[in-house]
């Protein structure tokens, strides 16, 4: 990797986690500019436009999730074993490593959701993966026989999703206590309603 290539990798790791506190629409090349010290001029070379920062942000976020989140779990034997990985890792990130004011995926949504264009093209993207991870984790578990065949996958993926969106409301915003403990509570019990019965 050049010293330039570095430098940019640089400037999107601080920029990610300032973009995890302000809110991706408000990151931009002045509003990153008085937070490293760099000048404009300089980050603008990097990147050229602020959609072009953001599209970075994203880009290394997502990278940042496959490898602490996705990649380990799926070391896990396939089945419920996994898809118990894949939430344990997800609950990880979003207390430890998605950024210092959360993730960056989620705090975007309601910014862009009305807001056509590429950022907001690359988040659907983004989570289209993420549905895809879960829809293959749960197709696991119907293979090794733990779920039964008629299991709705899409269901189930909107369900876990929903878990952890409430669990982020209820961790960062209403910093509620027993957030943790609800969204564990929640999604063993849809393991349990989708298991098959024997």
């Amino acid at each position: 990797m050049s010293k330039g290539e570095q430098t940019r990798a640089a400037i999107v790791t601080r920029s990610l986690d300032l973009a995890s506190v302000v809110g991706l629409n408000a990151l931009s090349i002045g509003t990153l500019a008085d937070h490293t010290g760099m000048s404009k001029s300089g980050l603008f070379a990097h990147f050229g436009s602020k959609e072009a920062l953001q599209l970075a942000v994203l880009d290394a976020a997502e990278e940042r999730f496959v490898d602490i989140v996705i990649r380990p779990s799926f070391r896990a034997p396939r089945g419920v074993a996994r898809l118990r990985a894949l939430f344990e890792q997800g609950i990880a990130w979003d207390k430890r490593w998605a950024g210092r004011g959360g993730c960056v995926f989620k705090g975007s949504e309601s910014e862009f959701d009305d807001q056509p264009g590429p950022v907001r093209d690359r988040l659907v993207e983004a989570q289209r993966k993420w549905r895809e991870t879960l829809l293959r984790a749960v197709q696991g578990a119907i293979s090794t026989g733990e779920f039964p065949p008629d299991l709705d996958c899409e269901q189930f993926a909107h369900e876990w999703i929903g878990i952890n969106l409430a669990y982020g409301h209820a961790a960062r915003l209403m910093r509620d206590p027993k957030a943790e403990d609800r969204a564990r509570a929640a999604f063993e019990r849809l393991l349990k309603h989708s298991q098959t019965k024997h």
